[in-house]
C-alpha cells in the first residue's frame, strides 16, 4: 500500500494517509492524457465566432450597372464577396465544439496524471487548510513554509472562502473545490496541495 506524509500548514509531519495503487501507481499514458486535455479544452470553447454572409452585410441589392456594354466585369450587387465590404464566403458560424468522451478514459487519464505527480514528488497532503483570515499574507506564509515558488494547485473538500480569497491574488496559485478538479489543472500546475479530506474524496470517486 502506498503512503504519503500528512503535514500541517507549518510543513510538519503529523501523520500519514494511504494511497490506492490503482490510482497513484499506474503507468503514465501520455496519449490518453493528451486526449483528455483536448476534450476538456474543446468543451470550454465558447464557439461564438461569426462572420456575415452576403445576405447579412449592409448594402443595396440593386445591380450597380447594366450587364453588357460598359466594358466592366458583370456584377449583381454590392454585397458580393468579391467586393470590399462584401459578405464572407464560408465564414465561421456559431457552433459548439463539445464532443462526447468516455467516462472510463477520462478517469484513467486523471489516474495517470495523479500518478505522475506522486512519482515526481509534486503532490502534498495537508491535514487541513482552515485559515484564520482571508488576507493574502495568510496563504503566503504557507507557501514560504513549504518553499513553493512555482505554480501551485490547491484542492480542498467543500467551500473554503478564506482559502479562496487568500489565494486569489497570488500569481501562479489556483484554488479549486475537489468537485471541480480537472485533468487540465492537474497537468498545468507544477505542484498540487490536497487537504486530507480532498485526497480521500478523490480516491473515493476514482475507485468507482
Amino acid at each position: 500500500m502506498l503512503t504519503i506524509d500528512v503535514k500541517n500548514i507549518n510543513n510538519e509531519v503529523v501523520g500519514k494517509v494511504e494511497l490506492k495503487p490503482e490510482i497513484f501507481d499506474v503507468p503514465v499514458n501520455e496519449t490518453l492524457i493528451w486526449e483528455a486535455i483536448k476534450h476538456f479544452l474543446a468543451c470550454k470553447r465558447a464557439g461564438t465566432h461569426s462572420a456575415k454572409a452576403r445576405g447579412e452585410v449592409k448594402g443595396s441589392t440593386k445591380k450597380p450597372w447594366r450587364q453588357k456594354g460598359t466594358g466592366r466585369a458583370r456584377a449583381g450587387d454590392r454585397r458580393s464577396p468579391l467586393w470590399r465590404h462584401g459578405g464572407t464566403v464560408f465564414g465561421p458560424r456559431p457552433r459548439s465544439y463539445a464532443y462526447s468522451f468516455p467516462k472510463k478514459k477520462k478517469r484513467a487519464a486523471m489516474k495517470c496524471a495523479l500518478s505522475d505527480r506522486y512519482k515526481n514528488e509534486e503532490l502534498f497532503v495537508v491535514n487541513e487548510l482552515n485559515l484564520e483570515s482571508h488576507k493574502t499574507k495568510e496563504f503566503a506564509k504557507i507557501l514560504a513554509n513549504f518553499g513553493i515558488q512555482r505554480k501551485l494547485l490547491v484542492v480542498d473538500n467543500g467551500e473554503n472562502r478564506n482559502l479562496d480569497l487568500s489565494t486569489r491574488n497570488i500569481p501562479g496559485v489556483k484554488y479549486v473545490n475537489v468537485d471541480g478538479l480537472n485533468i487540465y489543472d492537474v497537468v498545468n500546475y507544477n505542484k498540487i496541495m490536497f487537504s486530507q479530506k480532498a485526497i480521500e474524496k478523490v480516491q473515493e470517486v476514482l475507485s468507482k
